[in-house]
């Protein structure tokens, strides 16, 4: 797919980028081991849901000062950083790294199992990914570009949860609160799922302008992102070495939509 060499032109010395689902392509330096960022959230996210499907945790059992489905669905009252809460619970939704860290000590707490080792067996071992956490859980895994389309099918066809538990984390929690995305502006509402940043009606997103409203990701400032859009049934993900900034607003949409432009034109012919 010629849509994904502009990532070329972004000026990472590092980049790759795939697509996977209704098309597949690749692009890029796919083996080196990049910083994911903020995606990482996903991996966790995901690793708390098969804990709860184990009966490891429960969403609505008390967790920080909330509970644990507060805590995934960044509308635990909690800052970005470790500290007191800012405001009640379920008041606004407020992007919260320490609020991830919470869910996954509280994994840690109830498995009795350090979270790293929790996360390799339910996520990284099953799917045969090749990275690893390196510190937080809200920002700390590392892997390759493989690493990230191989979650991405996951994804798109779940085994490591019941597709009713992803429907569910990618459903908007505790709906109608307002809040920033980080780095694209107040959201009225800021939709999220469990882990999972919702695309809705957001305006400006990053995933472009042809995502469907169902699609579903994260991105870091790693320069990193992964969106799944279940309606045209294929999920785009880049890994850089560029930190996100103020090119990144231009260059993913464009991506994106140059993306699923492809896909419509594959199904039109």
């Amino acid at each position: 797919m010629t849509a994904l060499a502009a990532i070329d032109s972004w000026g990472a010395s590092t980049a790759a980028a795939g697509v996977v689902g209704a098309a597949e392509a690749v692009h890029g330096q796919q083996d080196v081991e990049l910083r994911w960022a903020s995606v990482t959230k996903l991996l966790t996210g995901t690793a708390v849901l098969v804990a709860v499907e184990e009966g490891t945790v429960d969403l609505d059992e008390p967790a920080g000062p909330a509970t644990l489905r507060h805590l995934l669905a960044h509308a635990s009252g909690l800052g970005p950083e470790e500290g007191p809460p800012l405001m009640p619970p379920q008041t606004r939704r407020i992007y919260s790294n320490y609020g991830i860290e919470l869910a996954a000590a509280l994994v840690e707490e109830r498995s009795g199992i350090p979270f790293a080792e929790y996360l390799h067996a339910a996520v990284v071992q099953p799917l045969g990914l090749a990275g690893a956490l390196h510190g937080s859980p809200a920002w700390g895994y590392r892997g390759p570009l493989g690493d990230l389309l191989a979650f991405a099918r996951e994804l798109l066809a779940p085994r490591l949860v019941a597709p009713e538990t992803l429907d569910e984390a990618t459903t908007v929690q505790f709906p109608g609160l307002d809040g920033v995305l980080p780095s694209w502006g107040r959201m009225t509402p800021n939709d999220w799922g469990l882990a999972f940043e919702l695309r809705d009606a957001k305006s400006p997103h990053w995933t472009g302008t042809l995502a469907s409203p169902r699609t579903f990701g994260h991105f870091g400032a790693a320069g990193t992102f992964l969106w799944v859009d279940p309606d045209a049934r294929v999920a785009l993900g880049v890994l850089t070495d560029k930190e996100f900034g103020d090119w990144a607003k231009d260059a993913w949409p464009a991506l994106s939509d140059s993306v699923l432009g492809v896909v419509r034109e594959q199904r039109a012919d």
